[in-house]
């Protein structure tokens, strides 16, 4: 069984206090979009990761589902990764969840879609979002998803820049928490849900809250280069600009190539 690995941007990433589990409560707009890793997963006898060597999620996911499911970890996955490691995009995220998905659908019982995603909650905050089709807000820690109807139809470029060093994701919400970031969550996410209630077209996402934990000064060049909005995705470093037009995607992506890596894409609303 093959599927592909889809990477999400947050459209926006509201952040509050700590919460006493360890995680902070956050509201964000999560949509996919298709730059994506490849995951094959097939039977075989015991659990065997190849590919990215740096995989520890995948291999944590599938050994939580063969103990919910009272079985032996039995299966061979083979990753091919596209998406950039520790950019913001939830690579890691997204290739538990397929691997999840699909030794799920090899299992005699398969868990019910409800308890597969309580499973992926414990593995990480994002991953019940990449069992999930369509943009979703993400409440709590964020696995407490609610799908939303949102504009489809734009470009995507992800700039992912080459001069910053990228800091872990507990090292940014560190400095979150050092600033006194949470201040003022109430009113953010306030604004966030009356700002989803208006959009009607795609240029309405810029209506959205910018993003808590991170911004960039590629923002700022993306909306020269055309976008109605740009931002930085997760924790970053990576940061995605939205075009209406794909000639404009194109030529932005073309003209940042000296400061980064950088892809066009499109979001992903069913698989």
């Amino acid at each position: 069984m093959r599927t592909q690995a889809f990477a999400k941007i947050n459209l926006a990433l509201v952040v509050g206090a700590l919460r006493a589990d360890g995680k902070h409560e956050v509201a964000t707009v999560l949509q996919l979009v298709d730059l994506g890793d490849e995951i094959a997963l097939t039977l075989a006898p015991e659990l065997t990761i190849s590919g990215f060597s740096s995989d520890t999620i995948v291999a944590a996911s599938l050994a939580a589902l063969a103990a919910a499911a009272n079985v032996e970890p039995g299966w061979s996955v083979e990753i091919t990764k596209a998406i950039p490691v520790a950019a913001g995009l939830g690579g890691g995220s997204s290739d538990a969840a397929c691997a999840l998905r699909l030794a799920n659908d090899l299992l005699p019982a398969p868990l019910e879609p409800t308890r597969l995603e309580r499973l992926a909650a414990t593995i990480g905050s994002d991953v019940p979002f990449f069992l999930r089709d369509g943009p979703q807000l993400g409440v709590g820690d964020g696995t407490v998803l609610t799908p939303l109807v949102l504009p489809q139809e734009y470009w995507v470029v992800l700039v992912l820049p080459d001069a910053v060093v990228k800091t872990s994701t507990r090292e940014v919400y560190d400095a979150f928490d050092a600033r006194g970031g949470e201040a003022g969550f109430e009113g953010r996410r306030a604004d966030l849900v009356e700002a989803l209630a208006d959009i009607r077209g795609a240029d309405d996402l810029d209506r959205l809250p910018l993003n808590d934990l991170a911004a960039s000064p590629l923002s700022e060049q993306l909306r020269e280069a055309g976008a109605f909005r740009a931002d930085v995705t997760g924790a970053g470093p990576c940061v995605y600009g939205l075009f209406a037009d794909r000639s404009q995607a194109d030529d932005a992506a073309h003209a940042l190539r000296q400061l980064g890596r950088t892809w066009v894409t499109q979001p992903v609303g069913r698989r």
